[in-house]
């Protein structure tokens, strides 16, 4: 059984930075396709960035150069940094896996419907 914890989340200033964590258990996180999603109430969830088995990663285009994923294996951890926060960043920050079985993930695709497991969020607010 496949768990995601995020951490991390909390009140910041307008462009500050914030880390958030993700530890997964259950299964590890080196060979599953991981991501960060976010939604704001009554909006759909966006992609913000992932990190696939390969250690390629996609960006959203609002969060582009602005923020970094990174992983560790044998942590089984993901860790997004957000530099240069702004407010329409404020949102509930999911963490999410991908796992397509042994050969492991190596999909670029940041469509929420393809991850399957979810952890349960962790609030981020920019003012």
């Amino acid at each position: 059984h496949v768990q995601l914890v995020e951490s991390g989340g909390g009140p910041v200033q307008d462009g500050g930075s914030l880390t958030l964590s993700c530890t997964a258990s259950g299964y590890g996180a080196g060979s599953a396709c991981m991501a960060w999603f976010r939604q704001v109430p009554g909006k759909e969830r966006e992609g913000v960035a992932m990190i696939n088995r390969k250690g390629t990663t996609r960006y959203g285009d609002s969060v582009r150069h602005r923020f970094t994923i990174s992983k560790d294996s044998a942590r089984k951890t993901v860790t997004l940094q957000m530099n240069s926060l702004k407010p329409e960043d404020t949102a509930m920050y999911y963490c999410a896996a991908q796992y397509t079985g042994f050969s492991g993930c190596y999909s670029t695709d940041l469509d929420p419907t393809l991850f399957d497991h979810w952890g349960l969020g962790t609030q981020v607010t920019v003012s």
